[in-house]
């Protein structure tokens, strides 16, 4: 008999249940309390270290694995997926701005932000990235790129293979260590809040935060796939039943590489042909945020309104379009791009490192599951166009292969 396995979603919320039992036992020692807080800031160093080693382990393959029309598709791929993160983060903060102040009352605000103070870790470990985002990104176009020439001409193998075993080490990284540590992250911070006394009060915004965040991303996702048939001459209802399998395997993993597997199967039923697939949806799952970014700006938007801080469109459009890069990669692991946005916080007067930043990853996170879930049908919904502007415009030729 199968012994079952409890998913990476449940174990979050047993954390989060956990965390706000603990939390209340201010009997305890507060060095005791603090232990779990440490491992949290420790394994938010951690995650920080990892995002552009993933970059270069995802993305230099996604590119090198295409040895005709690469740099053409690339941007075309590229532009697509950036503006579909733009267009995504613009509509969930006009959407957060317009509706989340009928349920942040003044009151509610006043009430989080008389909460005491929380605890604070043990110790820290200073562990820099070796690689900031931006550096990891321009390294991995210029290689990819450059590989992918190399092997248009039969050249090449021994760089390919580096970089092609260099990206399965960072997917086993994730899968024993970055995977298996976020529930005791997650309730490092949940015990911290609620040992301040805040977690009640925030938790009665959240619920409310997390129903539009779902119905900003499954009206996102459709009116993508809508677009998508629109343009290929497909019926968008049928490319919307194909996906169902990458949407639901994306929520269980919780993440965009793990279920690429399951979305490359949903591209070939949705007709993508496999060269066009083997290489959009690897790419698309590191370069492609829209249910990230529609997340990541809703809670952003409903922290700052729940301290009284500014919000405006013109402090909120610089931040969604620099997040739009930062973010790059980040889906690869659960609660990366939350990570990756950290440094970013300040352009809206967030502290990443204070409580506010903290709570912000904690709130990200526990919906990352639906963030990541909308990231990999978009990323299907983009392959459909694609592949047919690849075929139609950049090579002018057939697909070369049967789809059954």
């Amino acid at each position: 008999m199968t012994k079952k396995k409890l998913g990476l979603v449940p174990k979050l919320i047993i954390a989060i249940i956990l965390g706000i039992l603990v939390g209340q036992m201010k009997f305890l020692p507060e060095a005791l309390l603090r232990i779990p807080v440490t491992f949290s800031g420790i394994f938010s160093s951690l995650l920080a270290f990892i995002i552009p080693l993933m970059i270069l382990g995802y993305v230099i393959i996604g590119i090198a694995d295409l040895t005709e029309g690469a740099g053409k598709l690339l941007g075309v791929t590229t532009i697509i997926a950036y503006s579909s993160t733009l267009v995504a983060g613009t509509l969930a903060y006009i959407v957060a701005s317009a509706f989340f102040p009928s349920f942040i009352s003044p009151e509610l605000v006043e009430k989080i932000s008389e909460s005491g103070s929380g605890l604070t870790t043990l110790f820290s470990i200073p562990l820099s990235p070796m690689l900031d985002v931006t550096a990891a990104i321009v390294f991995s176009f210029m290689f990819g790129i450059g590989i992918s020439y190399l092997r248009g001409k039969g050249q090449g193998q021994m760089m390919y293979g580096f970089f092609k075993d260099f990206s399965e080490i960072i997917t086993k990284l994730l899968n024993s260590l970055i995977i298996p540590g976020l529930p005791i992250y997650i309730f490092g911070n949940f015990m911290n809040l609620s040992y301040s006394g805040a977690v009640f009060s925030v938790l009665s915004i959240f619920w409310k935060v997390f129903v539009v965040v779902i119905l900003l991303h499954l009206s996102y996702v459709s009116v993508m796939f809508f677009a998508a048939g629109s343009f290929t001459k497909k019926n968008p209802l049928t490319l919307i039943k194909n996906q169902i399998p990458g949407y639901v395997t994306a929520i269980g993993t919780q993440s965009s590489a793990a279920t690429i597997p399951v979305n490359v199967e949903c591209a070939r039923k949705n007709g993508v042909s496999k060269e066009i697939r083997d290489f959009v949806v690897p790419l698309c799952a590191t370069i492609h945020l829209a249910g990230s970014i529609i997340t990541i700006t809703s809670c952003v938007t409903a922290v700052l309104l729940m301290y009284g801080l500014p919000h405006g469109f013109g402090l909120m459009a610089g931040f969604i379009a620099m997040l739009g890069v930062a973010m790059v990669a980040a889906p690869g692991a659960p609660g990366g791009a939350i990570m990756s946005a950290l440094p970013f916080l300040t352009i809206v007067g967030i502290d990443p490192t204070g409580t506010i930043g903290q709570l912000l990853v904690t709130l990200y996170l526990t919906q990352d599951s639906f963030g990541t879930a909308a990231n990999v049908s978009g990323d299907n919904a983009i392959a459909v166009v694609v592949d047919e502007i690849y075929h139609k415009y950049i090579v002018k030729r057939p697909r070369s292969e049967e789809i059954v």
